[in-house]
């Protein structure tokens, strides 16, 4: 909705942008996706509107913020999901819980599925495009925002477990931005989680124990607990047996993806204590993941959850909650 809370006096340039903007936001609301700053910006300079600088992108913040004010920028076209109150659900009337029930309801779609699978976004900015795919599937959205805190990875560690327990294999798919920070992550995820996995294990029989032909069988004589290997402990079986059931894989940014989409180039940042190693090996240019537009981002994801599901059981998934609902509309025109 456009509403104006402020009269505003626009140089021409800038009411000319401020339609290249509506353009871009009509063409994002007609596929029902809201943009956030930065894709929009990201947008701009894709389409050679603007330059990719810094300067830039505060002036389009400044232009934007002018034209929501004077109601000509659609106020729910942007989204800031940071910033979001909290409020406890509530209803009028036990039909209208009814309406929330039905609205709700979803078996656990990936039920006896063979993998477990994650997806994690450096970008916070990105969940709102991203969760259209993953609400769909039922698979877990975690914001990375940089490196993550020993908590948030021990958390992690813990529904990992839980999964390789149920005899499924793991991955995490993993989407952040093609510079030195952004593709060292993929390395930190996987080594700290398997420091979990491979630090503090031990068997019921004892490790020494385990003959070595019951490698696919390792696992199952594994549990948790507080005691941990020894330095020289010989692990190395069950720490390959882990690496073959426990992976993170990029899915974006890739260098494949660059080439194929031009998205808008940033200098490697010099600051950055892994930019020597990341320009000594991939160059001195880097890529945000946000610049790939949101249906070739979901396009993507989609296509990396569906190649690791039996689509088949899935659908029999959704088939059984299509039935469960025709039982709730029942219950609900009982009630009065």
């Amino acid at each position: 909705m456009k509403i104006r809370f402020r009269h505003i006096r626009l140089s021409k340039a800038n009411r000319e942008r401020l339609a290249e903007i509506n353009s871009i936001i009509e063409e994002y609301q007609a596929q029902n996706y809201k943009l956030t700053l930065r894709q929009l910006y990201y947008q701009l300079v894709s389409r050679d509107i603007i330059a990719n600088k810094q300067a830039e992108y505060v002036k389009i913040s400044n232009i934007l913020k002018e034209g929501r004010m004077a109601g000509i920028v659609d106020w729910d076209a942007i989204e800031d999901r940071l910033r979001r109150p909290q409020t406890p659900p509530s209803w009028e009337s036990p039909s209208e819980i009814m309406d929330s029930v039905i609205y709700s309801y979803q078996l656990p779609r990936l039920a006896g599925q063979h993998n477990y699978i994650e997806t994690w976004v450096e970008k916070d900015a990105l969940s709102g495009v991203l969760s259209r795919v993953t609400s769909k599937y039922h698979v877990p959205i975690l914001v990375n925002r940089g490196y993550s805190s020993i908590s948030a990875m021990y958390d992690s560690y813990k529904r990992f477990f839980s999964a390789l327990q149920r005899k499924q294999n793991v991955t995490i798919l993993y989407l952040g931005d093609y510079d030195p920070s952004g593709i060292d992550m993929i390395r930190d995820i996987e080594a700290r989680i398997i420091e979990f996995f491979s630090g503090c294990t031990t068997t019921k029989k004892g490790f020494a124990e385990v003959p070595k032909n019951e490698i696919e069988e390792l696992y199952d004589k594994y549990y948790f607990d507080e005691s941990c290997f020894n330095e020289d402990d010989d692990f190395d079986s069950y720490r390959a047996y882990i690496k073959s059931r426990f992976t993170v894989t990029p899915i974006a940014l890739t260098r494949k993806q660059i080439n194929q989409y031009t998205p808008p180039p940033n200098p490697a940042k010099t600051t950055d204590p892994r930019s020597k190693k990341f320009i000594e090996e991939l160059g001195d240019t880097s890529w945000e993941v946000d610049a790939l537009r949101p249906e070739v981002l979901n396009s993507i994801l989609t296509t990396e959850i569906e190649s690791r599901l039996d689509l088949n059981l899935f659908e029999e998934q959704l088939q059984k909650e299509k039935e469960d609902l025709k039982q709730l509309e029942a219950l609900k025109g009982q009630l009065r």
